[in-house]
């Protein structure tokens, strides 16, 4: 199996809805979760596989992950709900410990002598060093270099897993290589049109599956979902077919194709968010044949969509 396929299957993995049976959590894969629960927030977390995802796929499809948030305290990007992610068990094991040292407090305050009263100071004081060391967001900044490193000198392996799709041609997504020419520098939208394509065709086997299971086929209204779900990939594939051109055959670097570059990117993200949507309505009305409304609604939004851009075109 190709690197992309793994990648692409990580992808699912990440962005398909959790499964819940008997009070536990699986991912796409049926592994059981383990339930994250910070001072302010209790969550199931997928953790990313990081020799498949760079750091910004990791932060495109895990950003709730531990692993996205190490990678924005390393770029100076997090915050303190990213530490308490990082270290969640930091908080309980120092509130256990202080109401130890608390407890010992009150008996030695009546019956102990100085040097044990010192002892007990330097253990109050000795966490909180451990604190600010653990919460001083300066010193994550630049402090993964070995994870920047790999990502960094896997650039071109991951370019070069990139330029294997048959529709990317071989390109180099290299940092110079933006600055050498306007051609070059439209390479960032291939990227990013590609990027896209492979996270569309995870949500749409997601969307399909769910269909299956919902609407039994030859059902009338399984096949009006499978057909617009397959009038969204015609539409979704003309967008990034379209970019792909346009990247690979324009004279020059402009606004106006900046424009319509973009344009169609927004086209594609605005098929891949109704996509979801679709994905996340059945999941919670798959088992209630009166709730389907708010589904139908949808659909008449996504064929909108389709219509609008295909008269576009």
């Amino acid at each position: 199996m190709s690197n992309e396929d793994l990648k692409s299957q990580e992808i699912r993995r990440l962005t398909t809805p959790l499964t819940i049976r008997n009070n536990k959590v699986y991912d796409d894969k049926g592994k059981l979760l383990k339930c994250v629960e910070t001072v302010s927030d209790v969550r199931f977390i997928i953790e990313p596989d990081n020799s498949l995802l760079t750091d910004n796929e990791i932060l495109q499809y895990a950003p709730e992950s531990k692993s996205a948030a190490k990678i924005r305290l390393k770029r100076g990007k997090g915050d303190y709900a990213d530490v308490l992610l990082i270290y969640e068990s930091v908080p309980w094991a120092v509130t256990f410990y202080y109401v130890v040292i608390l407890s010992l407090s009150v008996l030695v305050g009546f019956y102990g002598d100085l040097f044990i009263k010192v002892i007990l100071l330097i253990l109050f004081i000795f966490p909180l060093l451990i604190l600010y060391h653990i919460f001083n967001l300066n010193r994550y900044i630049g402090k993964s270099g070995s994870t920047q490193n790999k990502s960094s000198g896997n650039t071109s392996s991951k370019t070069s897993n990139i330029n294997e799709d048959p529709d990317l041609g071989n390109i180099n997504m290299g940092k110079s290589d933006v600055e050498d020419g306007p051609l070059n520098s439209l390479q960032s939208f291939r990227k990013e049109a590609y990027n896209l394509k492979v996270l569309f065709d995870v949500k749409e086997n997601s969307v399909k599956d769910l269909i299956e299971k919902k609407f039994d086929p030859p059902q009338i209204t399984y096949d009006k979902f499978i057909t617009l779900v397959d009038n969204s990939h015609f539409v979704f594939y003309k967008q990034y077919d379209a970019i792909i051109d346009i990247t690979q055959f324009a004279s020059e670097d402009n606004e106006d194709v900046r424009k319509e570059l973009n344009l169609k990117l927004q086209n594609m993200k605005d098929i891949i968010n109704y996509i979801e949507e679709l994905t996340n309505e059945l999941v919670l009305n798959i088992n209630d044949d009166n709730s389907n409304e708010e589904v139908k609604e949808l659909l008449e939004e996504m064929e909108n969509l389709v219509d609008s851009v295909k008269e576009y075109e």
